[in-house]
């Protein structure tokens, strides 16, 4: 009997047999939710007819393999995917074709090989969660007779270089063969595309080592095959077609070369490789294959000169090259175009008798252009931080050469010092302002996050500095700034002090700060008015301004405390007395189900995308607009656009590249409410982590509304949706954590190191977005399945950003519950730090700063109210409650203190 070539065989209704003759074959991608955002609507839509025409276009376009997958957080995955491949199935022309089924959830996978007509591919599977789920995985694959792709990925992470890519699939192959004895035709080897041309000197070798371990697999690994999503390789171009088909075309070309079969490729984003113009190619090719040092650098000038969709659009686009130097120069900074300022510095820094002139001279008049726009209105912050970064870059690259000169020494208008006030670790809009201040020839010491107020005075003393700006995002942060003024008045300093942050604000500046130093403190409320200011400050005659301020912040004081004691408030006796109603007898309460403490650890961050809420994001730039309506907005709409555009291309550089791990932790416990505001929580020795073997509670305190209300208007507080403990009836509450923080402060770092404060301040305010998304994402989970008091939801997204969803789940720090000191409450319920490694600050901030955590009640009559002002019985007993002093409680709950 002739013996049989060991080739990957795959059918639908017609056979695929994959042989060293065969060309490449091409895996159709477009029926992939998370590829595709028509297919995802439309699966949404339940519009399956048209979904089916989608992938009929994929099998009519040349597709030999038809990847389906239906991994998003707001559908049901498991009959997403049944339903379409059983409609695949009654459709000859789709189903002649073998198929992939594509998941990170295994449930999805086998509902899929379930019901699959023909021999198909299963995409993927990984050593990530150990030998024990791989061995079992593979066997229920060989099971179902279907062929498998395996990510080069293990228990430690995704490799990401040649020996731990061989290592992984050299391991996962010998398990396979040897243990589980998969046919070793049968095996896919994904050894993980990743982009190339990021500028990072890590990611340098990403293609070579992609060429080279794909080689040692056809040579090492008999019979296996090599598969992967070829436009990974590019997404450093989004938005750049031309450059970007040519590095697809010719990464395809290599890898095909180095022994790749199969791969998901678009065809609509290759050009033909013997068609892409020869000094493309060749920048193209020494990125590839790492020829040189400055290969990333060098094809990133280039492709600025073919950034059109169209060759022929060259000329037009670089027409500006033709004009004067000042020119140029100016409008490299008022476009934030980086990619010819080097070379227009070095001929202004030749044409200088001193390298600081170009600073002074060439780069300045270009900024003062970018200034006098950004004040007018006709500039807006993202393009300002564009501006920025090429004129870091300039200075950069003049460095060395003002430094050689030993005598030149720039001529800053002002020195900035700006710090995040102790126990605080946001920094997004102090970054923001420093960018714009140093876009304005002012020199700005930065002390980072988290600064306490001696450091920040030993620095203004020792840098002598013109302003102290400082940055707070948390209302523990409103005392460090106290604190700070009192000191600076001690050290009798005169250094004019400016405020800013989410949870200042005039009044308390005014009321809190400015009487503690008899110098000028000025609060301002965005980075627009951060050179005004500073400008005014810094002006010779500057004494009528500060003593303006002066006058202006007095005259706010003396108003504001005016209008608050003309409130009226209550006893908290009386504002119990009228608490809000729940008739616990007829309300119902669902049990979760199931009770104590659960850990999601290495999220999927990419399931987040479709619970973005992007409004908050364009606030962060300083462009105020609703999304999407803001993208089409007659005035910021050109930038926010373009702004969303940059932001959906490092989102994905996110998401393929798994910048940011993501983690979670939450809880749902039996609960009641005790003492009129409090809620007792109880934990069974079988739900905690932490092995303790007695039933143990933990309180948390709420505070309840005291301003007086109108006839019939109940002065809440949070315990009110908790059924109270003397009725018998058990209640239950739950308490969470979620981050998508760690890998943010490095990733701004290596941008920061790049002078390139423009993606620096992108990534945190991404991760902030990513974080948010998270919380509504698993508020959602519990919901509908864990909790499962709302198990037939069925909301949009514009439906959670408005909660119109039942149950809360507010946060400490926020309007229902200011008392940070909540936070540490649920760590210790949670074991927050030890089960995702979230920790606190001494203010009580969390670190990573993408992080959320707070409280869910299920509660249908469950709403969010803001506390207001308290009076200061209510303050005494919190105080005693806490067991601490009532100048402490009111540093936690600063500023909603009525005046007294």
């Amino acid at each position: 009997m002739k013996k049989r070539n060991k080739y990957l065989t795959l059918s639908g209704l017609e056979p695929l047999v994959v042989s060293p003759e065969s060309n490449f074959i091409n895996i159709g991608e477009r029926t992939n939710v998370t590829g595709s955002r028509k297919f995802l609507r439309l699966i949404k839509e339940d519009n399956y007819d048209e979904a089916l025409s989608v992938a009929r276009d994929q099998v009519e376009g040349g597709a030999q393999i038809l990847d389906v997958n239906m991994d998003e957080g707001m559908l049901d995955g498991e009959f997403a995917m049944t339903k379409f491949l059983n409609l695949i199935a009654s459709e000859p022309d789709i189903a002649r074709i073998p198929l992939m089924i594509d998941s990170s959830k295994w449930d999805i996978i086998e509902a899929g090989l379930q019901v699959v007509q023909g021999k198909c591919v299963v995409n993927s599977i990984s050593l990530k969660e150990g030998e024990t789920e791989f061995i079992r995985q593979a066997k229920l694959v060989m099971r179902y007779g279907a062929a498998v792709i395996v990510m080069a990925f293990d228990e430690v992470g995704q490799a990401d270089t040649y020996k731990r890519r061989i290592e992984i699939c050299k391991r996962s192959y010998d398990i396979l063969v040897h243990q589980v004895y998969f046919p070793p035709q049968d095996i896919i080897f994904d050894p993980n595309i990743f982009p190339v041309a990021t500028g990072m000197d890590e990611h340098r070798l990403n293609a070579l080592d992609f060429f080279n371990a794909t080689k040692w697999i056809c040579e090492n690994l008999p019979y296996a095959n090599v598969s992967g999503g070829v436009s990974n390789v590019s997404f450093s171009f989004r938005g750049n077609n031309v450059v970007r088909e040519a590095i697809n075309s010719a990464f395809l070309y290599h890898a095909i070369q180095h022994g790749m079969n199969l791969g998901i490729v678009n065809p609509t984003m290759l050009e033909v490789y013997d068609e892409i113009p020869k000094d493309l190619l060749e920048h193209v090719e020494n990125v590839l294959f790492d020829k040189s040092n400055d290969a990333t650098d060098r094809l990133l000038d280039f492709a600025e000169t073919v950034k059109g969709n169209k060759k022929e659009d060259v000329t037009k686009i670089l027409e500006w090259r033709n004009e004067p130097l000042q020119d140029r120069i100016t409008h490299s900074l008022v476009k934030g175009i980086d990619a010819f300022i080097i070379e227009d510095v070095e001929e202004a820094r030749l044409a200088s008798a001193k390298p600081i002139e170009v600073i002074e001279r060439h780069l300045m008049v270009g900024m003062n252009v970018v200034g006098d726009l950004f004040g007018s209105g006709k500039m807006f912050l993202p393009q300002v931080v564009k501006s920025a970064r090429v004129m870091k870059k300039a200075v950069a690259y003049l460095q060395p050469f003002i430094e050689a000169e030993k005598d030149g020494k720039q001529e800053f208008a002002g020195k900035i010092l700006m710090a995040t006030v102790k126990g605080d670790v946001h920094d997004i809009g102090k970054n923001i302002v420093s960018v714009v201040l140093g876009c304005n020839n002012y020199e700005i010491i930065d002390l980072g996050v988290m600064v306490p107020p001696e450091k920040i005075i030993d620095a203004a003393i020792k840098e002598n500095v013109d302003v102290i700006g400082l940055s707070g995002l948390i209302t523990p942060s409103l005392d460090e700034m106290v604190y700070l003024s009192k000191a600076m008045k001690k050290e009798n300093l005169t250094i004019p002090l400016i405020i800013g942050g989410a949870t200042t604000s005039k009044a308390h500046t005014s009321i809190k700060i400015a009487p503690n130093y008899e110098h000028t403190v000025v609060h301002i409320n965005d980075a627009s008015r951060a050179v005004t200011v500073v400008g005014n400050l810094l002006q010779k005659d500057n004494q009528i301004y500060k003593d303006q301020i002066r006058v202006e912040y007095d005259k706010f004081r003396v108003q504001f405390l005016s209008r608050s004691k003309r409130k009226e408030y209550i006893s908290i006796e009386d504002a119990r007395k009228n608490k809000y109603q729940i008739n616990w007898k007829t309300t119902e309460i669902v049990k979760p189900n199931q009770l104590g403490i659960q850990i999601i650890d290495d999220f999927d961050v990419r399931k987040l995308e479709a619970f973005i809420d992007w409004s908050p994001f364009f606030r962060s730039w300083d462009l105020h607009g609703k999304y999407p309506d803001i993208l089409k907005d007659d005035i910021v709409g050109t930038q926010a656009l373009e702004l969303f555009k940059d932001a959906q291309n490092l989102l994905k550089r996110i998401f393929e590249e798994q910048l940011l791990k993501a983690k979670a932790v939450f809880g749902l416990f039996p609960a009641n409410s005790v003492n009129d505001d409090d809620i007792e929580v109880t934990m069974s020795p079988r739900a905690q982590s932490r092995g303790h073997n007695d039933e143990q509670t933990y309180t948390f305190l709420t505070l309840r509304q005291q301003l007086k209300k109108r006839e019939g208007i109940p002065n809440h507080a949070l315990a009110d949706f908790i059924a109270p403990k003397d009725l018998g009836i058990q209640d239950y509450i739950g308490s969470f954590c979620v981050t998508t923080g760690f890998g943010t402060q490095e990733l701004a770092q290596q941008f920061e190191a790049d002078n390139d404060d423009y993606n620096s301040i992108m990534i945190k305010a991404l991760a902030d977005r990513l974080a948010e998304a998270f919380a509504e994402y698993l508020h959602k989970e519990v919901r509908t399945k864990h909790w499962c008091y709302a198990q037939n939801e069925d909301l949009t997204n514009d439906e959670l950003i408005k909660e119109t969803y039942k149950g809360i789940r507010p946060a400490p720090g926020y309007p229902a519950c200011p008392d940070h000191l909540e936070k540490a409450t649920i760590w210790a319920l949670l074991d927050v730090e030890k089960n995702i490694g979230v920790k606190l600050t001494e203010n009580l901030a969390m670190w990573p700063a993408a992080s959320v955590s707070g409280y869910y009640f299920g509660n249908s009559e469950a709403k969010y109210f803001g506390l207001g002002k308290i009076a200061k019985d209510q303050l005494k007993m919190y105080a005693k409650r806490r067991k601490i002093s009532e100048e402490i409680a009111n540093k936690w709950l600063n500023p909603n203190l009525a005046e007294t």
